[in-house]
């Protein structure tokens, strides 16, 4: 199920990630070597227990997470994939911006929620009037649930244990 579109995003970066509106430059870890034209936003999603500092920067539309590929870091599943370009395609920017993506905490499926919460932050930085149509799609509203504690005298968070009459 993978277009070549979508490989395409994922392939490998043969060199750092390189902004052309200014003079800034992502290493493949993240770390900023300058930022003279203010050409990167960044943001921060969280799901369950996961959180994504995203970045985006100006370039064809490929996606790093923890310095490796997105396709390769999300087990080549281009479900977790769409999550994160989601707010981009809604708004038609899938191929103006390279995402950078630190994820920790939780799994991949709330790994890739909490980037997509990021990019629709980072894309408000760059552009207020897109608030409407990323709101109207829900993409700018944290998803509260976590799991709920276990309590003490129960199996998990409301199980009880099985009643016995004798």
């Amino acid at each position: 199920l993978e277009t070549p579109k979508m490989l395409a995003r994922s392939a490998p970066l043969k060199a750092p990630l390189r902004s052309s509106a200014s003079s800034s430059v992502v290493t493949r870890r993240g770390a900023v070597v300058s930022c003279a034209g203010g050409a990167q936003y960044r943001a921060t999603g969280r799901r369950k227990a996961a959180i994504a500092s995203v970045e985006l920067v100006p370039g064809s539309g490929q996606c790093e997470v923890n310095g490796r590929p997105g396709l390769e870091y999300f087990n080549m599943s281009t479900l977790y994939m769409n999550r994160v370009y989601q707010p981009l395609e809604v708004l038609g920017l899938q191929e103006e911006y390279d995402i950078v993506i630190k994820a920790e905490g939780g799994g991949i499926s709330a790994q890739s929620d909490a980037a997509k919460l990021g990019v629709a932050r980072a894309i408000l930085k760059i552009n207020e009037t897109a608030r409407t149509p990323l709101k109207q799609e829900g993409l700018l509203t944290r998803d509260a649930r976590e799991v709920e504690r276990k309590k003490a005298g129960l199996k998990g968070a409301r199980r009880a244990p099985q009643f016995s009459k004798r």
